[in-house]
């Protein structure tokens, strides 16, 4: 028979181990690797088997999706797909689906929104973002009604065991009489339904330190895109390690973040997009994960 000593010896063992669970999530010896396939755009749309493969060569070992329309991602179903993941040892832990336009304009969107989560969860995906919001609804009146749909679709989504997260670009921290879009939505989003993922360029050309946020947000963005800006006026996009910032110290508090999963990013790329996720994922490894 166990005593009371015993019961409360295990517990505090049990419990130190769940709290030390953390740590090792956030810890770059878990060596998983993360690239947001929309920076590949071109090549899949030539041939996304090939493109995938070739992901994995580079050393990639989780895939965030984009494009995803009427059950198929770059034109392959769900179980074809699924395969070419498994054929290639790649995760999909995170999906870009349906920008937020669509559930401001779509007065139906609960039923499309359900088909995507199912499809999300089918090929393995945490997390389903909401990617991106079209000008014509940047207005903070149309934030605050975008909040509570996330709610929403944040509870459709935990429902199957899914997370929903919102991407942020540069223009969510534009400030409108005194108030910004990004403060509206984590202002008025339930933690426990809606998460971020924090697009570490867009966030610093936008004029925020991401420590900061993190430290103003803590435990919220659950995901980042790791991108790197170079030194030039026009802040262009660069391979990460190559720019200007500082993703050593920023990984350091992945913690405070609440960040699980990181993709790199690279929207426009100099030369083959192959090359730079190359050099991205090698100066991660060789100088700022290590």
């Amino acid at each position: 028979m166990n005593t009371r000593r015993q019961f409360l010896k295990q517990s505090t063992i049990f419990t130190a181990a769940i709290f030390a669970v953390p740590e090792d999530i956030f810890s770059p010896a878990r060596k998983r690797y993360g690239v947001q396939l929309y920076t590949l755009r071109k090549e899949l749309d030539a041939n996304p088997v090939d493109t995938l493969g070739k992901v994995a060569a580079i050393g990639y070992t989780d895939v965030e999706t984009y494009g995803y329309k009427d059950g198929k991602w770059f034109g392959l179903s769900v179980n074809e797909f699924k395969k070419v993941l498994r054929d290639n040892k790649l995760n999909s832990t995170s999906g870009h689906t349906f920008g937020g336009q669509f559930f401001l304009s779509e007065s139906n969107w609960e039923e499309k929104w359900k088909q995507a989560v199912r499809d999300s969860k089918a090929i393995g995906q945490e997390f389903i973002v909401v990617p991106y919001l079209d000008g014509k609804f940047r207005e903070i009146d149309h934030y605050k009604k975008l909040a509570p749909i996330l709610n929403k679709a944040g509870e459709i989504a935990k429902q199957s065991g899914l997370r929903l997260a919102y991407h942020n670009h540069d223009f969510e921290f534009a400030v409108q009489n005194g108030q910004t879009g990004f403060e509206i939505l984590t202002a008025n989003t339930d933690p426990k339904l809606v998460s971020f993922e924090l697009d570490i360029y867009w966030a610093t050309k936008a004029g925020h330190d991401p420590i900061e946020l993190f430290r103003k947000y803590p435990g919220r963005f659950t995901m980042w895109h790791v991108k790197d800006m170079d030194n030039t006026p026009e802040k262009k996009f660069t391979e990460v390690g190559n720019g200007v910032i500082d993703f050593p110290v920023i990984f350091k508090n992945a913690k405070l973040s609440g960040m699980k999963y990181w993709f790199v990013e690279q929207d426009i790329c100099p030369g083959s997009p192959f090359d730079s996720i190359k050099t991205s994922i090698t100066n991660l490894k060789e100088r700022i994960l290590k």
